[in-house]
């Protein structure tokens, strides 16, 4: 008889965490277990990418309020779901970081009122936190919630983000210094926290990136070609680019910088941009659905986050076989190992120009770094196995 296992999550949206997703459910053996996949809004590029094995399933219309617009979830007549949206935007006013406590709030004022799952599953995955839903809502044996990032840098409710995790059967980190984090903020978890890294389907990836317009300019281009690939956002710190590039620039190289991606700070990027006098040279290409054969095409591959968990993006260029530059953020010694399959750079921009143009000057260096990556399996195929044997052995 098969296992079954719940899998929630917010949408397919082109992000991190959702390619790892589809990496995930592209890594289960359907022979053995039954799957089914509930997202708060079933839309997104990656839609189409979820396996037929899956059940995409739908939950009780009640739940969209919890990611749609204020304004729509009154429209739609859900008066509970919006003041505890608004209740969890006055309680995050506050917080320097305020995505995730707003969501945190909003999401524990909610519960109440959205109605249980009914049916029974051996292990429920909350792939995208908070974990409120998979906590309160899901039937299941085993629970395990995902932590996609640097948890020192998050700002929130400590009590109450305390007792959701300890209501969980395992905390799923995406590498040794993402558990490393979490366990220091909460040393009493630490027995419950794992690692499993991102899977991503390293087939998928090549085979993609083979498939591009040559009208588009970006291929045609005789310049170096950075590229840098991410939600636009306080984390992925795409707002110092301009003034990287321009550093860059004045040390004489001929460069432009690509971004590709979307979000909230994506007008303040254009300000910067404008700023620095850089609207030749650092170009904003938008959302793409597939990025692949850009990160492929370009000379270096550059992710200049203020945190990060361990970064996908960083993963597919690897698997391109692209030089790769980070900045010294707090997981960075477990995203690469530095020199070998690519180059952590200090996180000022003086410091961090000055590494990028060390490592774009040194042709032997670039070599090096994309000969290191071809011999290296980025995959991490085998992680799945780390779930069969928590599902198989059962609850803590």
């Amino acid at each position: 008889m098969k296992k079954q296992i719940c899998i929630v999550h917010s949408s397919m949206e082109l992000g991190g965490a959702e390619i790892s997703l589809i990496g995930l459910l592209n890594s289960i053996d359907y022979n053995k277990y039954d799957v089914d996949l509930y997202l708060l809004n079933p839309v997104g590029e990656l839609m189409k990418q979820i396996p037929d094995e899956v059940n995409l399933m739908s939950f009780p219309d009640k739940y969209s309020g919890l990611i749609l617009p204020i304004k729509e979830v009154i429209k739609r007549k859900m008066p509970e779901i919006a003041s505890a949206r608004i209740l969890g935007k006055i309680q995050g006013k506050s917080a320097k970081y305020r995505t995730y406590v707003t969501k945190q709030y909003a999401y524990y004022y909610a519960m109440p009122f959205l109605p249980s799952v009914q049916k029974k599953y051996d292990m429920a995955i909350s792939f995208i936190d908070p974990h409120f839903i998979v906590e309160t809502k899901i039937n299941a044996d085993i629970k395990l919630g995902w932590l996609h990032t640097d948890f020192s840098r998050v700002s929130l409710h400590k009590k109450l983000d305390a007792k959701m995790w300890s209501n969980l059967d395992y905390i799923v980190t995406i590498s040794e210094g993402c558990k490393e984090k979490f366990d220091k903020f909460y040393p009493e978890l630490s027995d419950k926290t794992i690692v499993i890294e991102n899977i991503l389907s390293e087939n998928f990836i090549v085979t993609q990136s083979k498939k591009y317009d040559e009208k588009d300019s970006f291929f045609n281009s005789n310049c170096i070609k950075a590229l840098s690939v991410g939600r636009f956002c306080k984390a992925k710190n795409f707002d110092n680019i301009p003034d990287i590039c321009s550093r860059l620039i004045k040390k004489g190289l001929n460069l432009k910088w690509y971004i590709i991606g979307y979000g909230s700070d994506e007008e303040l990027i254009k300000q910067k941009i404008k700023q620095a006098n850089m609207e030749s040279n650092v170009i904003i290409l938008g959302k793409k659905e597939n990025p692949y054969p850009y990160i492929k095409n370009c000379d270096l591959y550059v992710q200049p986050s203020r945190y990060e968990g361990k970064c996908v993006a960083v993963r597919e260029a690897q698997i391109l076989n692209k030089p790769v530059v980070i900045t010294a953020y707090g997981t960075s010694e477990s995203q690469l190992k530095n020199g070998y399959d690519g180059v952590i750079v200090p996180m000022d921009n003086e410091g961090c120009a000055e590494g990028i143009y060390n490592v774009l000057t040194n042709k032997e260096l670039l070599e090096c770094l994309a000969y290191n990556c071809s011999q290296n399996d980025y995959s991490n195929s085998q992680e799945i196995k780390k779930l069969y044997e928590i599902i198989n052995k059962g609850a803590t």
